[in-house]
């Protein structure tokens, strides 16, 4: 996380929640990872207070979880968090859709051009975060070219789960196809039709939904994301499980595989 000298006291908490989001979103803080209110307070320049706010903040949006004794930690949503996300942003971005259609001019359909290229070069050198970054990009330029602030800030408070999206799936997917199911939201956004963009955008989540479930059911956890080992235990000498001889291993038994496709096949945090 890049550092810097000084924020507005009148906003500190929401420059302090904007930074270590962005932070969480370009993998500094992997899924599992420790966040350490001292370390973050020193590298921004504030006190722990803004930065224990930030993340109480950060913690409502589903982001961030806190237990007794391990403090806050970086939260990935599960497959039914995210395919539940799928279907709010698809009527959100539907109805964006055609509010900006008016609005659209060449420019922008331009902008929305060049966020693709962007995606697909960031596919092609196997970096998944600037995809993210990308996808969110193209997604909420639509959004906010329907000029309505009340769709903004609800669409704004799901963009983790745009992003985190590409960073679960693209290890089980095809990072070049994601990009590309983008190329027929801006061609019906050029043919400026709502009932056709409607479509495409309800077609082009249902594609979203289909790849992370499977991705998620194939995708292996983290070291970080793994549950710790229970701590081992010495028996007292001279009692009787000192005494007790080593049990003859039992013949190792094949684990029962999950159906094909079903997300909650994975690990999640």
């Amino acid at each position: 996380m890049v550092p810097y000298a000084s924020i507005p006291c009148s906003v500190l908490v929401d420059h302090v929640k904007y930074r270590l989001l962005q932070a969480f979103l370009a993998g500094q803080y992997p899924p599992g990872a420790r966040i350490v209110e001292t370390r973050v307070a020193r590298e921004l320049g504030t006190s722990q207070a803004p930065v224990r706010e930030a993340l109480r903040d950060l913690e409502a949006l589903g982001v961030v979880e806190t237990t007794a004794f391990r403090g806050a930690r970086v939260r990935r949503p599960t497959a039914a968090e995210l395919l539940e996300a799928f279907v709010v942003r698809a009527q959100l971005e539907s109805l964006a859709a055609r509010l900006a259609i008016p609005r659209l001019g060449d420019d922008d359909l331009e902008a929305l051009d060049g966020l693709i290229r962007d995606m697909i070069a960031a596919a092609e050198r196997g970096d998944v975060h600037a995809e993210a970054l990308a996808d969110a990009g193209f997604h909420g330029r639509i959004v906010e070219l329907a000029a309505n602030a009340t769709l903004l800030r609800v669409w704004r408070t799901l963009e983790p789960y745009s992003r985190t999206y590409i960073t679960m799936a693209t290890p089980g997917a095809d990072p070049r196809a994601i990009a590309d199911h983008h190329v027929p939201v801006l061609e019906a956004l050029r043919g400026r039709d709502p009932d056709v963009v409607t479509d495409v955008l309800r077609r082009h989540f249902e594609d979203a939904a289909a790849t992370i479930t499977r991705s998620l059911a194939e995708r292996r956890p983290t070291p970080a994301e793994r549950p710790p080992a229970p701590p081992a235990t010495t028996p007292r000498p001279g009692s009787s499980r000192s005494r007790r001889r080593p049990a003859t291993p039992a013949p190792a038994l094949r684990a029962p595989s999950a159906p094909a496709g079903d997300p909650n096949n994975e690990r999640t945090t």
